[in-house]
Parts: structure tokens; sequence; C-alpha cells
């Protein structure tokens, strides 16, 4: 039996492909022993649970970016919790740590190092964050899930995706998801989303261009997020929707998209060959437009800046874009080239690979 410790968490950057990678290693072994390492406050608090997990919590400790008391404080709370996680690798039999990023991540990058036990890692952005730069240097293997991130002995290993993704037949599904929004299965769409919470730039914008899109052809599945401010334009060809409950029916119906460019949505596009026009978040450290890189400079998607994405760049872009099908075509082609829809497969041979193989001879086969 082999006792795995996945550490990830705060948001579903982190957590969707830890539970991805957790679900593929239990159901090839339902005897070894898989726990997860988080927060209290991160969504892992909830997801990992519900998913069926045990989930050992340590405090969080975010790394101070100004000097003051919470910076003078950090030094010991940071040991305590490489303590923390030293005690459960050792107590519980840990025998290989699965690192996601996150807060924390670095503590148990750390905790595994002093009790010599390997560490795997995967990093979801093109840009890395912190933790995954500091474990890389001493990781048995790196999986990214983009060519070009910056991190030491990385391996293209593509996106733990999602189970109902991973495995979307678009073709089949597609009158299902036409009926479940009252659309046209014989017809093509054109799916907005930015994401759960929706994104102003993109709502907006949509909204306005709505007639000029309506006019190609195409039909409009707008999903606006929670808060969302734009109404309605209550016009035939265009459906929108706060949420979709099941995403995988939105994108088994998309044959081009309008989205925000996080690493999980450019994965998730690019494996099932969906062309699109990226808006990367304008705010953060601009990780959004380096995970677009791979994917727009094979041809299958375009990257405007939130400022520009506007009615007259959709007038002018997007309009003739959508009436060219032999150019979306060749976009989805070009998409599909850059995506990996096995990337939880190939994450779990680098874990096994990090274990020494002991583990590795079904990996791939679930």
């Amino acid at each position: 039996m082999t006792t795995y410790l996945l550490a990830g968490g705060g948001t579903a950057g982190h957590v969707n492909p830890l539970l991805a990678v957790a679900d593929r290693l239990r159901e090839r072994n339902p005897d070894d022993e898989v726990l997860v390492l988080g927060t209290a406050e991160g969504l892992e608090s909830r997801l990992v649970p519900q998913r069926g997990y045990e989930l050992l919590t340590i405090a969080k400790v975010p790394f101070p970016r100004r000097p003051n008391r919470a910076a003078v404080a950090f030094p010991s709370r940071f040991r305590r919790s490489i303590d923390d996680v030293r005690t459960i690798i050792e107590e519980r039999g840990v025998d290989v740590v699965v690192g996601f990023g996150g807060y924390v991540a670095t503590p148990a990058y750390l905790a595994a190092r002093r009790a010599d036990v390997p560490v795997a890692i995967h990093e979801a952005n093109a840009k890395p964050g912190l933790a995954n730069r500091l474990g890389s240097r001493w990781a048995a293997g790196v999986g990214v899930a983009f060519g070009g991130t910056p991190l030491k002995h990385a391996e293209v290993v593509g996106m733990p995706l999602r189970r109902e993704i991973e495995g979307l037949d678009r073709a089949r599904l597609r009158e299902e998801a036409a009926a479940l929004y009252g659309l046209d299965p014989a017809r093509p769409v054109l799916l907005a989303t930015g994401g759960s919470l929706g994104a102003r730039r993109i709502n907006r914008t949509m909204v306005a261009s709505a007639a000029a899109l309506a006019a190609t052809g195409w039909q409009v599945l707008h999903i606006t997020g929670a808060s969302s401010d734009v109404e309605d334009p209550g016009l035939p060809d265009y459906r929108m929707a706060e949420y979709a409950d099941r995403m995988d029916l939105a994108l088994a119906l998309a044959d081009f998209a309008v989205s925000r460019a996080g690493a999980a949505t450019v994965s998730e596009l690019a494996a099932l060959g969906i062309p699109a026009v990226y808006v990367p978040y304008p705010v953060g450290n601009g990780e959004q437009r380096f995970n677009a890189a791979d994917v727009v400079g094979a041809g299958g998607g375009i990257l405007v800046d939130d400022a520009d994405f506007t009615p007259e760049w959709v007038a002018a872009e997007l309009v003739p874009l959508l009436g060219d099908r032999g150019r979306v075509d060749a976009m989805a082609a070009a998409a599909a080239s850059v995506g990996h829809r096995d990337g939880t497969d190939r994450m779990v041979a680098l874990v096994d690979a990090a274990l020494g193989g002991g583990a590795g001879d079904s990996a791939g086969s679930a």
C-alpha cells in the first residue's frame, strides 16, 4: 500500500487538479491511502471532504510582503507549519508528497525534504507561484500545464482535468446540450464566459454586440457569472445564464469561445479543440496572458487585452472571423494540437517515477 499526501488549496486552480489526481490514484488502487493537506479557510475545506478524502489542515502562514508584526512572527509560525507537516508524514507513513502550489505547499515540500520523502510538483500556471519555484529545486518530478513554464526540470504533462471534461464526447452530447439551452444543434454556437464570478468587460461587450453577433448566423450562449450587471438582450439566438451547472454540456455545444485565460479554462478549451478569443484578467501578476501563449502561438486562439475587448473590436475582428468557417475550423485543429486530455494520467506517471516506479505499472490505464 502506498500513502500519498497531496498538498495544495486556496483556490479552484489548485484544488481541482489536486482532486483529479486524487481520484485517479484512488480508482487505480483503492487500497492506497490518499490524504490531502490544506487549510481550514481555503476552498479545499469544503471540496475535499465532499469528495470523500481526509483533509489534514495546518495554519495558513502567508509570506510577508512588508515589514510589520506579521513579518516578525512569520519565522516561528512557518517553522511550526513545517514541523506539523513532518509529524503528519511520519505518523501516517507518507511515501510521497504531491504539491499543487498554495499556502500549504512550501511547508509540505520542506517537511518532505527533511523527512527524506520524495516530492512531485504540478504547476498549473505558465507563470509559477513562489511555492513551486522553491520546491522545484529538489523535487523528483515537476509537471507543468504549459510549455515554457520557468521551473527547473519541468516536464509538460498538461492539466489534470475533471473526469467529465477528460472524456467528453462533444458530438454525442450536442443534441442534449442544445435542448438544455433551447438552441439549434445544427447551427454554430459561440460560448462566452468569464468564470464563476463573471467578467465585467466580457459581459458588457457581449451584450452590446449581441445584435451584430446574431446577424452572423451564430447562436450565443453567454454565462455571465454571479456578479453580473448586464441584462439579457432578449434576442432569439442569444441565451444568457448566470451559472452553468453542467459546464460539460456548455462546452459540448461550443464551436468558439470568448473567455478569460485562467489555466483551467485554457487547458479545457485546448483539450477539446475549441478555438477562443482570450481576454486575460487585467489585475494580478499577469499569468493569464502567459497561460494562453501556447495556444495563441499555435493559431488556436486570439489574445485581446481587457481594455481592447470592445464592441468596436468585436465588429471589426470577431464578426468577420465567425463568418469564415474555414478559419474557425483551422483554429479548432490548432487548439487541439497543443491540448492534452491525458494530463491526469501523465501527472500520475510523474508521481510514480518520483516513487521510483514501484507504483507505476498501471499508470495511464485508468
